[in-house]
Order: structure tokens, then sequence, then C-alpha cells
């Protein structure tokens, strides 16, 4: 072989040695914790994955990105943590506080970052907002008193109204605390509160029919896996039974209930990629600070309002960020 022929192939050779080592490289992996299912979390999930785009970080490519889904039973979650745990993930995304709480129950080193939890303080998850500790950090939906928000807006599409029924499960801990939170909120707008305790599918028909029984005036679904994989079927009880509703998700409204109100969950999963990337980084998620909504959505069914003999003020559907007629 000639020498320039020799000197060409090392040359060649040697090119291509950086790119089989990049190739052959383990993907990053990125545990995706849900206490929901998988359609009801896809729109959040894709946000995630576009923020991760825009940092790159492309799934297939840098990261591998496994999914779990507890499909709103929370008794799986502890099992789905143990298996993803299994694959070794840099960092674990969880959605709220459930999935966030098995999560911290399962590991203290692996980082986690949690996108929508209710209040992480109250629920002990982390030592304060400006500087969690340990390997929790994220995005919370809380906010005070929005709770008490969604009982202002349904007195003030139905100012008569005195008794509510609320739909929130005791074995959950951001509901148990949003439920003790719109008490005191209740007595003020002269509200009735009926307590309907869900803790799992089972006991869904005998929560309605205790709301029937009380003679409500309107549902209130508090925010919880169970109610998400289940507002379909909330919002069908609650139009049946021509009842007003309010939930804290869009989807809601456009599955035949009145009235939602809450954070973006979309625009708090986008943020939540940024954790993720400062984190496979290298950042302390101890150091992170948590974050809390900028953006929030209320949404109006008027074909809903109509059916139930409802005029919505126009006070209120000038604020509404989605109208559907």
């Amino acid at each position: 072989m000639k020498r320039r022929e020799f000197i060409t192939l090392i040359g060649g050779a040697a090119a291509t040695w950086p790119l089989t080592t990049r190739a052959q490289a383990p993907m990053l992996v990125v545990g995706l914790l849900s206490p929901f299912s998988r359609s009801d979390t896809e729109p959040w999930h894709q946000a995630f994955r576009q923020g991760l785009h825009k940092l790159g970080w492309v799934e297939g490519e840098n990261i591998r990105i496994e999914y779990r889904y507890a499909e709103g039973r929370a008794e799986r979650l502890p099992e789905l943590v143990a298996d993803l745990l299994s694959h070794k993930p840099a960092v674990i995304v969880s959605a709220v506080t459930p999935d966030t709480q098995a999560a911290a129950r399962a590991t203290k080193t692996i980082p986690i970052v949690m996108a929508s939890a209710g209040d992480p303080v109250a629920t002990g998850l982390v030592q304060n907002l400006a500087r969690p500790g340990g390997n929790i950090t994220g995005l919370s939906q809380m906010v005070i008193d929005i709770a008490a928000k969604r009982l202002e807006l349904l007195k003030e599409v139905v100012p008569g109204l005195s008794r509510v029924a609320v739909l929130w499960n005791p074995r959950d801990t951001s509901s148990t605390l949003t439920w003790q939170e719109i008490q005191l909120p209740a007595r003020r707008l002269d509200i009735e509160l009926h307590s309907l305790e869900v803790k799992n599918i089972e006991e869904f028909d005998s929560a309605f029919a205790t709301a029937i029984a009380a003679k409500v005036g309107a549902v209130y679904a508090l925010p919880g896996p169970i109610f998400v994989d289940n507002e379909k079927r909330i919002a069908e009880f609650a139009a049946i039974n021509l009842l007003p509703s309010i939930f804290h998700l869009p989807e809601f409204v456009r599955l035949g209930g009145l009235m939602a109100y809450g954070p973006d969950r979309v625009d708090l999963f986008r943020r939540a990629a940024t954790y993720v990337d400062k984190i496979l980084k290298g950042a302390n998620p101890g150091n992170l600070p948590i974050e809390q909504p900028t953006k929030f959505e209320l949404a109006i069914n008027l074909k809903t309002a109509k059916s139930l003999g409802l005029t919505v003020p126009p006070s209120l559907l000038v604020r509404a960020d989605e109208v559907i007629e």
C-alpha cells in the first residue's frame, strides 16, 4: 500500500472513531411517572418533549423516556416507581402530589422533578420553595385561594347557590388539604359543602347518590388523579341531573362540564423540561427553587349553561380563555 493511501485510510478511520463512540454511548434515561392514563396526559407530555427538544434533548437520540401510567389507581404507583428505578433513570419526572410522594419514598438520591404538584411544603415533600433541599424540585400548581376562586365562580353563575357537593379523596394529601382550605371561603359565600369521599372508582355511584339525596345545587370536583381519569363520568352525572359543575382542567368543559379554572398544565410541563435540562447538565435539584404557575385557564361551556337554564354574566365570558358554544 502506498504511503498516501495508508495515511488517507488511517485518517478516515480516525475521523469515524468519535462518531462510532457517540453512537454506541448509552442514552440518558428519563423516567416519566404519572398517576393518570396515557390519553389524559398526552398533551402535557407532548409539551414536555417539545420543551426538551428546544433545549437539545431528543427522545430516541440522546435520551430515552420510560413512561409509566397508574391509570387513576394510586395503589399501583409504588410498583411503577420500582420498575422505573430498575432502568437506572438520571431523573424522574412526576405529575402531581401522589406520584411525587411515591417517588420520594422510593429514592432519596435520584433527582425528582415534579411538574404540577400541590403544596410541596405542606405535604412534606420539600423544606421550602426557595431552596427545597434533598432530591426534589420542579413546579407546583399551588396558588393561594385558587380552590376558593372556583366556588366564587360557581356563585357568580348561580347567584342563589347554597349547597355544593364536593368530590374529594381523603387518601390524597393534596385533596385533603384543599378540602380543608375551602371550608372558610364556603362559609363566607354562604355555601354549605356536602362531602363526597371517593377513594376508588367503585365509590362513585354511592357518592353521586349522596349528592342527589342532599339536593345539592352544584358539583365541585377537587383536583386528583381519580377525578381526572373519571372526569367524563363526573361531567355526565352533572349534566343528567341538571347540576352546574366545576373542575380544574379545560378538558372537563369539553366533555360537557360547565366550568373549569386552574393553572395551565401544558405550560407547567413545558417548563418542567428546563429543570430536567439543568439536572442532566449537573445541577443539584435541592438548589433549584420551586416555581409556581404563571398562566391560568378559565373555560366555560355555554351549551351546558343553556341546558341548565343559566345565563353566564358577560363580565365572566370576557375573562374566559375558552368558550364552548
